[in-house]
């Protein structure tokens, strides 16, 4: 009872594609084309899959509206997928495309590498230089303070000098003056005694 759907079935799935031919297993036939605007599609002639679908039992007219389905259904798939897929020359137009993209890109983010490298050394430029003008600032603060402090200690030391000039002098006077009184003192001791 089954038989004829077995055999329609394995019919079906040996269908093979070759040069706008089918391939059955048991024997070879051609099929004709139909242009359908540009795509083309295979037509069952409905020869042989009837035969064999009458061969093993069905009535004619059901072997050919059975194939008459089937040849519909392929038809249909074959539309379906030749508005799926895309052709040759469409795919390597999109692969160029692509590639031409990813180029643009790598240049792009070389670009972009490039330009944040620079600014990231034209950021540590500006950030040496103005730790090197910072560094300056200090160091000129640091040496006038230096100078303040060395008049200042010039200044003192003059000044201790001086003092100690006028002391030395005072010293110098007072010692002189001790040396003339205890020379008289001695003079006068002398003179009372002799």
């Amino acid at each position: 009872m089954f038989g004829w759907r077995r055999r329609a079935f394995s019919l079906i799935r040996s269908v093979g594609w070759k040069n706008g031919s089918v391939i059955h297993p048991f024997r070879c036939r051609q099929i004709s084309h139909l242009e359908r605007g540009k795509r083309a599609f295979l037509v069952d002639t409905l020869a042989l899959l009837v035969k064999s679908l009458e061969a093993d039992g069905m009535p004619s007219k059901q072997a050919e509206a059975v194939t008459a389905a089937l040849t519909h259904v392929l038809n249909e798939t074959l539309e379906t997928l030749a508005q799926t897929l895309v052709t040759k020359p469409e795919l390597q137009k999109v692969n160029m495309l692509q590639e031409s993209n990813l180029s643009k890109f790598k240049v792009e983010v070389q670009g972009s590498q490039g330009h944040e490298m620079d600014k990231i050394t034209a950021g540590h430029r500006l950030d040496l230089n103005l730790e090197r003008s910072r560094i300056r600032d200090e160091l000129a603060k640091q040496s006038a303070e230096t100078a303040n402090l060395t008049n200042k200690l010039d200044r003192e030391i003059h000044a201790l000098r001086a003092n100690l000039e006028a002391a030395k002098y005072d010293v110098i006077k007072y010692c002189i003056g001790t040396v003339v009184s205890i020379s008289a003192m001695g003079l006068a001791i002398i003179r009372i005694l002799l």
